[in-house]
This record gives structure tokens, C-alpha cells and sequence, in this order.
């Protein structure tokens, strides 16, 4: 369904939850929610049969504007003001010394746009191995045609932030630009490189390129993930500058099964009943499960 320009699907087995597709990704929030919840109700709606309807407001604005169950979504945020200030006070003294490390050591970054060239390179950087932080990677084996259509999203509002050593793309982040805010979504780099610390210079670039295009901030998904404490993710995010900040997310019932659902919490998935230790104990089972089963190439 699409309302105020923006598309509207569901998912959900049991709890059907509308939200506006590439959310993170516009430019705008859903303007006028009340005007979208008659819709859902309505004929317009009655195929998606949606039983709940979240959304979010976006980079600057943080405080509640409506009157609808609030949670909050945790936002890795880098506050560009300028970037400057944020390189000299936010940023680690370690980080900073990487950064510099990464050009002594022969790591050049330059601002592209998507062409055949840089699809080439990233077809190379998805194959360099089956399997990424302990888990089958997604990307790998793609062919030519698929990477450029896959990246070919938002074209006129992104831009590639890459990581050279000589000619070899070593690694790249796009940033894709929001209004206010721009968003990091994808960062990738060789492992092979890894003594070379593109990722860390490629940030920094982002956060100098996207301060100079006049964005307030930086955003990099999630800070914090659900109950599940602190993660390695978690750790990266905040040595590279990114701090907490929450956003409200709102969710309203459109059934009365959607109500039901949202006093059970029904619309959250399995993990987040489950506590911080037992998540913790998952993920190192299933990553020495995939380190057993597949092979990385």
C-alpha cells in the first residue's frame, strides 16, 4: 500500500506489523500516521492485514510527537558539529592513530560513485570468503549482474566511500544521504588487509565527506541490540566515534489481535525474551557450528 509517497508492507507469521519499507533509509518520516492507520483500517489496507503499524521519526527529531505506545529504537550516531571537533574530542586517541596508520601504510580513500569498475571490485571483495564474522555471508558468489543491481538502490542520493591499496579495492561503505542525517549501509573491507585498517580510515572519510555535504550526523543502524549486552558490533561502533541515541518508535493496533499482541509483546521476535547470557551463549554455539560445517575459501 502506498501512503504520503511511501510503501507500506507487512511481515510477521502470527502478528502481521506494517512498516514503511527502507525506512532507514529515507529522507522523511511518515508525516501524518493517523491518515495511514484509517488506510490500514480501511479498504485500501484490507489485503495486507495488518494487525499492528510501527514507525519511527528520524535524525534530528527525538522527542515524542504522537500519542501512540512509544519503545525506543538505539541509533549508532555520529554528531557532526563539526567534524573537527568531532575528530579532536570524540573520536579515540587509538582510532585516530589507525586512521593514520592506514595511509603510511599505502591506504588511499576516494569518494566514488557506482560504476562498472566499482562493481567489479566489490564482486571481488564479496568472493573473498564463504563465510563473515563465524557466518555464511550472504554476498558471496553473487555474479556481476546481481552485485550491480543489488547496489544500484538509491543511486541519487549515495555515494561510495572506498578503501584502495595500489589499484585493488580493499575496502568501501556506502553512505546514502537522509536529510539531515546520512547512513552507513554497508561497510566491508578485505580481512586479508585487516593490518592496514581501511575500515577505521574509511569512517573517518565518511564522517569528513558527509560533514562537509552539511549533514548534522552520521548514522550506523543499531547501538545496542535488543537485550543482548555488549557485542564486538557494539565495540567497533563506539571506538570509530558512534554514540547511543535513542529515537522513538511507535507502534499502534489496528485489531484487536494486534492489541493483544502488543500487551504480550508479540511483536518483538524470539530473542528478546530470551537473557543477555543465554544470546551470548547462542551466538558462540551456532559461530563454532559454522566454523565446523563450512570451510571459508
Amino acid at each position: 500500500m502506498t501512503c504520503q509517497d511511501k510503501v507500506i508492507v507487512t511481515d510477521g507469521r502470527y502478528l502481521k506489523v506494517a512498516h514503511v519499507h527502507d525506512e532507514e533509509w529515507l529522507p522523511t518520516a511518515l508525516e501524518d500516521p493517523a491518515t495511514c492507520i484509517s488506510m490500514l483500517k480501511g479498504p485500501d489496507g484490507a489485503h495486507l492485514k495488518a494487525d499492528v503499524l510501527t514507525f519511527a521519526q528520524k535524525l534530528p527529531d527525538t522527542t515524542p510527537r504522537y500519542p501512540y505506545r512509544v519503545e525506543w529504537d538505539s541509533v549508532a550516531v555520529i554528531r557532526l558539529a563539526p567534524y573537527a571537533t568531532w575528530w579532536e574530542k570524540r573520536l579515540p586517541q587509538e582510532t585516530r592513530k589507525n586512521v593514520r596508520r592506514a595511509a603510511k601504510r599505502g591506504v588511499t580513500i576516494k569518494i566514488r560513485s557506482l560504476d562498472d569498475d566499482l562493481v567489479s571490485g566489490i564482486v571481488e571483495l564479496n568472493n573473498e570468503s564463504a563465510t563473515r564474522q563465524g557466518r555464511p555471508f550472504l554476498h558471496y558468489g553473487k555474479s556481476w549482474e546481481a552485485v550491480k543491481k543489488d547496489y544500484a538502490t538509491f543511486s541519487d542520493r549515495s555515494d561510495y566511500v572506498c578503501a584502495y591499496f595500489g589499484e585493488e579495492l580493499i575496502g568501501f561503505s556506502k553512505i546514502i544521504y537522509c536529510g539531515a542525517a546520512a547512513a552507513v549501509l554497508q561497510l566491508m573491507t578485505k580481512s586479508s588487509h585487516y593490518d592496514k585498517r581501511p575500515a577505521n580510515a574509511i569512517l573517518a572519510k565518511a564522517a569528513e565527506h558527509c560533514d562537509a555535504r552539511g549533514c548534522s550526523f552520521l548514522a550506523y543502524g543499531k547501538y545496542r541490540y535488543g537485550n543482548q549486552g555488549e557485542t564486538s558490533l557494539q565495540e567497533f561502533k563506539s571506538r570509530n566515534g558512534f554514540d547511543e541515541v535513542l529515537v522513538p518508535r511507535y507502534y499502534v493496533p489496528l485489531t484487536l489481535k494486534g492489541a493483544v499482541g502488543l500487551k504480550l509483546n508479540l511483536h518483538h521476535d524470539l530473542v528478546s525474551f530470551l537473557p543477555a547470557r543465554a544470546i551470548t551463549v547462542g551466538r558462540s554455539v551456532r559461530q563454532l557450528w559454522y566454523s565446523r560445517s563450512l570451510k571459508p575459501v
